[in-house]
């Protein structure tokens, strides 16, 4: 026996909190009955599981793929506003993938998508702490005070940032080059740090998500993680393999 939501992630429908979610909007019917309660247990190999009408199957081949991420593209499977998805540049993909987690229409880099529902959630989840770096391009150069106001942590109007790293990679005269590591999953979240010490973000790249770094892969490309990168991220989001 398995819990719904649970079965539903390992199925690739969507995270384990995304699941939660579908069941709770009445889109999931279990056996042709209508279920609101997440925590239901089925037997995955008799109860038949319906999310909109559709059948869901048993768990896929987990994919796990790393995505040079350009602007210009959400980091959803489906946008109301017909832009462009990160998911249209996975061309060859047969599996249903989803990012785990986001990066902001206007920002690029690193994108980790999979149709691993339990790896998304523990990513995702504030407890794990998982680290994620960014290089952001500031108009102007902030001083050391700025940068160690950066660093401690900033009241925004979601409340207090945690501590983050914070260095300048490089010093353009008008402008500056900071690497800025965070393990919060706000939104916009650099940017609005950035913003409230009065140097707003002119381009944001994500180069690493915990053990995951970028390298050289080129905007809009993709490649699949090795082994030991599955291995790795397993052990920094607190999972077995």
């Amino acid at each position: 026996m398995e819990r719904l939501h649970k079965f539903m992630a390992r199925s690739g429908v969507a995270s384990r909190r995304g699941s939660e979610e579908l069941i709770a909007q009445g889109k999931v019917r279990v056996n042709g009955k209508l279920v609101t309660v997440p925590g239901l247990k089925i037997d995955p190999l008799r109860d038949r599981v319906e999310v909109d009408g559709r059948p869901v199957r048993r768990p896929e081949k987990k994919v796990y793929l790393l995505l040079n991420k350009p602007t210009g593209y959400v980091s959803t499977v489906s946008d109301p506003r017909g832009r462009r998805k990160v998911t249209d540049l996975l061309g060859g993909i047969k599996q249903r993938v989803y990012p785990a987690g986001r990066l902001d229409y206007d920002s690029e880099g690193l994108l980790l998508l999979t149709n691993d529902g339990e790896l998304t959630y523990a990513l995702t989840h504030p407890r794990h702490e998982i680290p994620k770096t960014y290089q952001a391009l500031v108009q102007g150069v902030p001083g050391a005070g700025k940068l160690a106001e950066l660093a401690r942590g900033v009241v925004l109007q979601d409340g207090p940032t945690s501590p983050a790293k914070v260095r300048m990679l490089k010093n353009k005269g008008h402008s500056a080059l900071l690497e800025i590591t965070i393990h919060e999953g706000r939104n916009r979240q650099v940017r609005r740090m950035c913003q409230h010490i009065g140097h707003p973000v002119l381009s944001l790249r994500r180069v690493s998500i915990g053990p995951l770094k970028i390298g050289d892969l080129q905007p809009g490309r993709y490649r699949h993680l090795t082994t030991r990168e599955v291995k790795m991220l397993m052990k920094a989001a607190r999972l077995t393999t």
